[in-house]
């Protein structure tokens, strides 16, 4: 069978390309204070568990002055920190402490939208109809005798109309403004040159303080069609492809990283096909963008080999090393996911039919699936992002009560939707019954952690061999020793629905051997093929590799 080039280099070659990434939802990581949310100090002091799993960087979900209506992604003011997080010497006491340790740091940057309570949009506000301030969003006239209807038919991202009505400074029914998510989420006009500016002096803000990079939020979506005509389903028309304006922006964002030394860098998120997502990775762009194809793919032969084959052709056409992602914080956990046979669906908020928690046989079959992903996910070329939380094996939380879920989804569906809490709840580090070392003893954690944790806190996983952290910290150090599992080519040897095997050859002048990874997608053990045992999800017993498992063969 024919090798597909993962377009790696070997040698000098920017540190991102082959990168592990390790996501913190600052929230639900680590709680300094009592006060039951995670904050900036909380993050400092479980870095050693960070570097310990092999990875290369962070990135830290939003920390800014927010109202908090949507977890932070609502921001207020893009160069400072939330107070219940810390302050921005905590923020720097981080970087200095995770560069001592070789790690990166990456934040997020919210683009497409702000708080309500930007002082931006409080000027727009106050200032009526027709004025400088109302054009940096989108405010239009509404339909109808008296404009009482909205613009269009436009749906948000979270469910209900895209459009909120204003009352103008004299008391009237006014104008309509745009947010794809809620309504507390006004999208900037990006036709405007003042939104670009501010983004470039944001931009220079983190990275004059030694900030490595960012990941930018619904990063395709910047430039809407302003004619604003009715769609069918509602689904906004947002141009992204070759003629779109969003590429001058995002080549301008690159002209001011490549203005730093250090190989500063960009992953932005889309769930655009991949043809779409080559022309944001072209080198004048941006440097990475999120792949969410093992997200949607399922346990599923067909559909895992289609995610490798098509992203490293569409990725690699345009230079770009593609990433590998089964994890985030939009998204129901892996081991819930594999464990009930669910797919995820949608663009921005991907959804699950995930409602109820997995019963024993269900949380054993995620594990053993979510084991054999993440072979894949850390020995296929390019970088990788794992999720807070993942390598502890934690399956989503999906019986919060009602009263506790703090995402505006929930609302915004008439409850339809429980939202994705579910995998944003507190890390369990240590001891047998909640905060579980999350935060001081007897401290209430922002959303509540099952007792049934304490059979997965990392303190306990630690010694044990068969645990899911030992699984990553292994793959993490062999990922690192390595050169075939970070770049090179994927060949594959052979597929069925039940069997993946495909062997990884290091890029030229790389060094190293190749290996062979084997996916036994079956319940069933399957025979390994000819050669010596590096690694393996689960025994291997007379040469046979447990169903729902994978291994590593030289």
């Amino acid at each position: 069978m024919t090798p597909q080039s993962a377009q790696s280099t070997p040698a000098a070659q920017p540190w991102w390309r082959e990168a592990v990434f390790y996501q913190v939802y600052p929230r639900s990581f680590g709680d300094t204070t009592g006060d039951g949310i995670g904050d900036l100090a909380g993050i400092t002091a479980r870095l050693d568990h960070v570097a310990a799993l092999g990875a290369d960087a962070l990135w830290l979900s939003p920390f800014y002055p927010s109202p908090q209506v949507d977890a932070g992604y609502d921001v207020s003011d893009y160069c400072d920190v939330d107070p219940m997080f810390g302050t921005l010497d905590d923020l720097d006491t981080l970087v200095a402490a995770a560069h001592e340790r070789g790690l990166r740091v990456t934040i997020d940057l919210v683009p497409n939208h702000c708080s309500d309570q930007h002082p931006w949009f409080q000027a727009a506000l106050a200032a009526g109809p027709g004025s400088p301030e109302r054009d940096l969003f989108h405010f239009v006239e509404g339909r109808g005798e008296h404009g009482e209807l909205p613009p269009n038919n436009w749906r948000s991202a979270f469910g209900g109309p895209s459009w909120t009505r204003v009352t103008e400074p004299d008391g009237t029914p006014g104008q309509w403004y745009y947010h794809l998510f809620a309504p507390e989420q006004p999208d900037f006009d990006w036709g405007r040159p003042e939104v670009l500016a501010e983004y470039e002096r944001v931009l220079r803000f983190w990275l004059d303080r030694g900030i490595d990079g960012f990941r930018i939020d619904v990063s395709d979506a910047l430039i809407k069609d302003t004619a604003w005509e009715d769609t069918a389903g509602g689904f906004p028309n947002i141009p992204k492809d070759d003629a779109s304006g969003v590429h001058e922006i995002y080549r301008a964002f690159r002209a001011v990283m490549d203005s730093y030394d250090g190989d500063r860098m960009a992953v932005i998120e889309t769930g655009a096909p991949d043809d779409i997502v080559a022309l944001f990775l072209r080198p004048d762009e941006m440097h990475l963008a999120f792949n969410f194809r093992f997200v949607k793919a399922g346990w599923d032969s067909d559909a895992i080999r289609a995610a490798v084959d098509e992203s490293i052709a569409a990725y690699g056409a345009v230079g770009a090393p593609t990433t590998w992602v089964t994890d985030n914080h939009d998204t129901t956990r892996s081991v819930t996911r594999y464990g009930a046979d669910v797919r995820l669906e949608g663009e921005y908020v991907p959804g699950s039919t995930a409602e109820r928690p997995l019963d024993d046989a269900a949380l054993d079959r995620g594990t053993r699936r979510a084991r054999a992903m993440a072979v894949l996910l850390l020995g296929l070329p390019g970088a990788a992002y794992v999720y807070a939380g993942q390598e502890l094996g934690l399956p989503e939380v999906v019986d919060l009560p009602l009263d506790v879920l703090q995402d505006p989804i929930v609302a915004r569906s008439g409850g339809t939707s429980r939202g994705r809490d579910g995998c944003r709840v507190p890390l369990p580090w240590s001891g047998t019954r909640a905060p579980f070392g999350f935060a001081p003893e007897g401290t209430t954690p922002w959303l509540p952690q099952p007792a049934g944790w304490a059979s997965l806190t990392a303190e306990t996983q630690a010694d044990d061999d068969a645990s899911m952290l030992t699984l990553y910290r292994a793959l993490g150090a062999l990922r690192a020793a390595e050169p075939a599992l970070r770049g090179g080519d994927v060949e594959w040897l052979e597929q069925t629905p039940t069997r993946l095997v495909l062997r990884r050859t290091p890029a030229a002048g790389a060094g190293g051997r190749a290996l062979t990874l084997v996916v036994n997608l079956g319940e069933e053990p399957g025979a390994l093929p000819a050669g010596e045992l590096v690694l393996a999800t689960a025994p291997v017993d007379a040469g046979m590799l447990a169903g729902e498992s994978a291994a590593v063969l030289a």
